[in-house]
C-alpha cells in the first residue's frame, strides 16, 4: 500500500494550537504521523530555531538580522529548546499507545549554514570551518533527538527523520545573499555539499532511524541527496526537473521511498478529489514506465510543502486528501 504523511509545518500560534495539531496529525495520518511544527509561534519555533534546539554543543542567540552563533545559549535559544521539549511532551502524551512508524523533521546543515550567522556576523556559509562545525554539531544532536523520541514513543518501531534542505539549490548555485544584500556567497562544490549532508544522514542511520531529505525548491539536486545517503526523497512533484524524475524512478526501483508532494499546501479555489490526485500520480508512473502495483508500497503522498501558510480550515482536509489518495493508490 501507499502511505500518507505531512511535510511538517502547520498553522497555529500557541500551546492549544499545538495540541490540536497533534490531534489532527494522529487522526488523519494513522500510518505515518509526524511531529508537527508551528512556526507561527515565533523564531524559536521556526525551522532554524527548531534545528538549533537540536544542535549539540553550540550556543545561539536571536539578533535583529536573525540567528547568530554565540559562546553560550541566549534566551531565545533556551526558549527554542524549551518549546521543543514541551512539544515532545504533548506528542508523547497523545501518542503513548502508538505503534508502527513516526516521522520527525529537522533543518539540514546547508539550510542552517545559509540562515545562521557566525559570532561576528555574516552567514556560517561563508566559512568552511564554521559550516563543518555546525554540521557536525547538528549530526550529534540529531542522534540524541532520535533516541529521545524513541524513549518517549516506546511502541514505535520505525522512526523516519526528514532533513529539510530548501536552501540547498541556492547554496549550490551561489545565490545566497551576503549580510549586506549586495553580493552573493560563493557556491559550494557538490562533493563538499554531499559529504556534509552525509554526516547528518549517517547520524540518523546510526540512531537506527530512516534518513529522508525534503526539498521543495525548484532544481532540487536529487542525485546529490541520494548519493549522500538519503533513503527517502520528498519533493514537490510539479517543481521536479526531467533529470529529477529519472532519479526518483531509480530510487523507487531500488526499493527506496519517494514522497510525492501532490496535494495543494494552500487552499485551492477548487478542491481536488482523491481520484484526481491518484490520476496525477498514475500519469507520472506511466511516464516513467513504472508499474503501480509493484511500487505503490514505496510511495508516500504528501502536500506540496508545509502547511504553515495555509488557512487552519484547510489543514485537516489536505491531510485527509493525502490519506485517501494513498489508500486509493494502494
Amino acid at each position: 500500500m501507499a502511505w500518507a504523511t505531512g511535510v511538517g509545518s502547520m498553522p497555529g500560534e500557541d500551546h492549544a494550537a499545538y495540541a490540536e495539531a497533534v490531534r489532527v496529525v494522529l487522526g488523519e495520518l494513522p500510518d505515518l504521523p509526524h511531529v508537527p511544527e508551528l512556526p507561527g509561534r515565533g523564531a524559536p519555533a521556526g525551522m532554524t530555531g527548531r534545528a538549533l534546539a537540536v544542535v549539540d554543543g553550540l550556543g545561539a542567540d536571536l539578533q535583529p538580522a536573525g540567528w547568530r552563533l554565540t559562546d553560550s545559549p541566549g534566551v531565545d535559544h533556551r526558549r527554542a529548546r524549551s518549546l521543543l521539549a514541551q512539544d515532545l511532551d504533548q506528542v508523547e502524551e497523545q501518542a503513548q499507545d502508538r505503534t508502527g512508524a513516526f516521522k520527525l523533521q529537522v533543518a539540514g546543515p546547508w539550510t542552517l549554514a545559509a540562515t545562521v550567522e557566525k559570532p561576528r556576523g555574516d552567514k556560517v556559509l561563508s566559512d568552511r570551518g564554521a559550516r563543518r562545525d555546525l554540521a557536525q554539531a547538528l549530526a550529534e544532536g540529531v542522534g540524541q533527538h532520535v533516541r529521545d523520541v524513541r524513549r518517549r514513543l516506546s511502541g514505535v518501531d520505525r522512526i523516519v527523520v526528514q532533513v529539510d534542505e530548501p536552501a540547498l539549490p541556492a547554496v549550490l548555485s551561489g545565490s545566497v545573499p551576503t549580510a549586506s544584500g549586495f553580493h552573493r556567497h560563493r557556491s559550494v562544490d557538490r562533493p563538499e555539499a554531499s559529504d556534509t549532508l552525509a554526516w547528518v544522514l549517517d547520524a540518523v542511520t546510526a540512531a537506527d532511524a530512516e534518513p529522508w531529505v525534503h526539498c521543495c525548491a525548484a532544481g532540487a539536486p536529487l542525485d546529490l541527496l541520494r548519493g549522500a545517503g538519503a533513503r527517502g526523497l520528498s519533493v514537490d512533484l510539479a517543481l521536479t526537473t526531467a533529470a529529477g524524475h529519472d532519479v526518483l524512478a531509480e530510487a523507487v526501483e531500488a526499493g527506496e521511498t519517494v514522497a510525492l508532494g501532490v496535494v495543494p499546501s494552500t487552499e485551492p479555489a477548487a478542491t481536488p478529489s482523491d481520484k484526481d490526485v491518484v490520476e496525477g500520480v498514475l500519469r507520472w508512473l506511466d511516464m516513467l514506465g513504472l508499474d503501480p502495483g509493484e511500487v505503490a508500497g514505496r510511495l508516500v503522498v504528501t502536500p506540496t510543502c508545509g502547511l504553515a501558510g495555509s488557512s487552519p480550515r484547510w489543514v485537516r482536509p489536505a491531510l485527509a486528501l493525502a490519506r485517501d489518495a494513498a489508500a486509493r493508490l494502494g
